[in-house]
């Protein structure tokens, strides 16, 4: 397997340099990807459940039973 790098350019100078990460950095770009992926799970799953209570708001509505307060939040913009 190949060491990530990574490219430094000296803006004054214009010079690039290519650089192989650290065991350090590879390890955070990796805890980094982890917490991003766990971040984006827990905002599709709360995505999930507002739509499933706006959906169990607007059923309730329709066949005229009372709302419980989460669900008329979802209401209220």
């Amino acid at each position: 397997m190949t060491t990530p790098t990574k490219l430094i350019v000296n803006c004054e100078t214009g010079e690039e340099s290519i650089i192989e990460l650290t065991a350090e950095e590879i390890a955070q770009a990796e805890a980094d990807a982890l917490a991003f992926a766990a971040q984006q799970e827990e905002a599709a799953q709360a995505a999930t459940a507002l739509a499933a209570l706006k959906a169990s708001a607007k059923a309730k509505l329709i066949s005229g039973q009372p709302l419980t307060a989460e669900e008329a939040d979802t209401l209220v913009i």
